[in-house]
């Protein structure tokens, strides 16, 4: 085991031991609670509980009082083996039901002994492992962060318990870091900034996790799709369109019907029309048909419809594909939950001797898109299989040659990445890319995924040098991802404030008065021949008011345009971010921003 996994398996110990010293808390200030469980999270924990009342925020600073009081105890973390017998007993006599239907629900399972922690008054059933004792702990390196409700074993047909959630770090200044990083996302929300710079919308009767661009989400968008499709041609992609939903027989040859069926919305049944079902007219004759939840059964379609000589490999299909993903109502969330989205989807067919450098184009492709273009900080991951494991498809030794080529590219090019045994898919392994954003938090964008699945179930194949049919690779390549989740994580990343290039106002115009129209109106058409997204700012507000609403906007530029720039034939700029103005012309500003577009 590595130093850094040693320390990260050191935290998750630290953080559930913090979830009995809440516990322990939580039974000291409601001595009737009835516990459930407390297991360790990212960067914290979490306890469930039944109590007698609704807890209020103001509680969880009298609980937090208590936990360091419980930490300077230095209570020992002691563990005891028991039967379930007795373990049973001991929970059913202090009257805590929930424990009692966990036991009982090992039982069922065959075990015949389990675990207890005892550190101070609390003896709770748990496998741990723990610290050795509650001093371990800074009690100035944790906090409680907020109350929620929580469903009794996740099941909506349970009691609802209530759940106080927790952080915990190695000191105060990490903790500080923390708390600051999570007051700078509440203010990034794209939830919030989505709304307040009319970006998108999700309306009920829509549906939930179905976003709706509006005019000025759209043009970002739109920009982003049309640079991406332009460095998409320059690399020998070929553009490919395909429909939103395909016969079930398609998603059985693919292999969806069956292993990806836990994300897919339920089928349709084509062979009447919406009056026909209105009216309750019997079909004679139906074909079923999913929503499709990925792309690849239609490239692969597309590239089977042409015999292929190894001459026109490698084949590179691309398409901005909206896929349609099946997820729990509570589970979605803004842009980056939602259960239609569109890909920047790419498929990439070649034969062995071509993957190293496919693979090599496609992470230099992803540098310049996440790095060199949006400025992200990136970890790579390569996930590969468990040999021991029996749950992964195709011949060993196509997983052999796979897997030597993501070592040797990423190797060749001096890239650190992180190995992990065990998380490919079951149809090939992969490359993982998670970015860093402004403050600092991770986010999974870019994949690279090898498919030694559909090349089999579909039979497809090219003919070789030697005239007779070869089986070519796939690998699977998504850069930006969702386009969704990628806005949502751009919108956090730049806090509203996109770049120049991107921005859905670039230039927004405000003349000082009605009088200086006419000139405002020859300036704005002049900046739209340039295909300038611009707005007149021309309010009954005064300038002052109309400055401050545009700015909150994150406009990237103001012009004001008086009486002076009317005579002059000038323009007086205000870039966001600064409260310095500059005057010059039109022509000098069309220079000026050349470099930023």
């Amino acid at each position: 085991m590595s130093k850094k996994e040693k320390q990260a398996e050191k935290m998750n110990i630290k953080r559930h031991s913090m979830a009995h010293i809440l516990a322990t808390a939580v039974l000291e200030m409601f001595p009737e609670a009835k516990l459930g469980i407390g297991p360790a999270i990212e960067n914290g924990f979490y306890y469930d509980f039944d109590l007698p009342r609704t807890l209020i925020p103001e509680d969880l600073e009298i609980l937090e009082e208590k936990m360091k009081k419980i930490i300077k105890e230095n209570y020992k973390f002691e563990m005891k083996e028991m039967s379930i017998k007795d373990v049973l007993e001991h929970f059913q006599k202090v009257d805590q039901p929930l424990k009692v239907e966990l036991i009982k629900d090992l039982a069922e399972k065959g075990e015949k002994m389990v675990s207890v922690y005892k550190s101070g008054p609390l003896v709770d059933l748990c496998k741990g492992p723990h610290l050795e004792s509650t001093g371990e702990i800074d009690p100035s390196a944790f906090k409680l962060t907020k109350i929620s409700g929580a469903y009794w074993k996740a099941d909506e047909n349970n009691q609802q318990l209530q759940r106080i959630y927790g952080v915990v770090f190695n000191n105060k200044k990490e903790l500080k870091q923390y708390l600051f990083q999570q007051e700078e996302a509440k203010k990034r929300d794209h939830r919030k900034l989505g709304k307040e710079l009319d970006l998108f919308t999700i309306d009920q009767n829509v549906g939930a996790g179905l976003p709706l661009w509006k005019p000025k989400g759209a043009a970002i968008l739109n920009t982003l799709k049309r640079w991406f499709e332009d460095e998409q041609l320059k690399r020998n992609y070929v553009p490919v369109i395909t429909p939103h939903i395909g016969k079930k027989t398609l998603w059985e040859t693919s292999g969806h019907w069956g292993f990806y069926n836990d994300s897919m919305f339920p089928p349709m049944e084509l062979g009447q029309t919406l009056e026909d079902w209105q009216d309750k007219r019997q079909t004679k004759e139906s074909e079923i048909y999913l929503l499709k939840p990925m792309n690849c059964p239609f490239h692969v379609s597309i590239y089977k419809d042409d015999k292929h000589s190894y001459r026109e490999l490698p084949l590179k299909y691309y398409e901005f594909g909206t896929v349609y993903r099946y997820e729990k109502k509570g589970e979605l969330g803004g842009l980056t939950r939602v259960r239609g989205f569109t890909q920047d989807d790419a498929h990439i067919i070649c034969t062995k001797e071509q993957l190293a450098e496919e693979m090599k184009q496609i992470i230099d492709f992803v540098q310049f898109v996440l790095g060199e273009t949006f400025g992200f900080e990136m970890k790579i991951y390569a996930s590969f299989r468990d040999k021991k494991s029996d749950k992964y498809l195709g011949e060993d030794a196509k997983w052999e040659v796979a897997e030597k080529t993501i070592r040797e590219v990423l190797e060749k090019q001096n890239l650190d990445y992180t190995e992990e045994i065990g998380e490919a898919a079951f149809y090939g392994p992969k490359i993982d890319f998670k970015v860093k954003d402004a403050i600092g938090r991770y986010w999974q964008l870019s994949t690279i995924q090898f498919d030694f699945n559909l090349p089999e179930r579909f039979q497809m194949t090219y003919t070789n040098d030697k005239g007779t049919e070869q089986q070519p690779f796939i690998i699977h390549r998504a850069l930006l991802g969702s386009l969704e989740r990628f806005m949502g994580v751009l919108i956090e990343h730049y806090a509203g404030a996109f770049p120049f290039w991107l921005a859905p106002v670039q230039v927004a115009l405000l003349p000082v008065s009605e009088k200086f129209s006419d000139y405002t109106e020859k300036v704005n058409a002049v900046l739209r021949q340039e295909s300038l997204r611009t707005e007149i700012h021309n309010q009954d507000e005064g300038l002052g008011k109309r400055i401050a609403l545009a700015s909150k906007q994150k406009i990237p530029y103001l012009f004001i345009l008086g009486e002076k720039e009317v005579s002059d034939k000038t323009i007086t700029i205000r870039q966001f971010g600064t409260k310095e103005q500059k005057t010059m012309s039109v022509e000098e500003f069309l220079e000026k921003i050349k470099k930023e577009k």
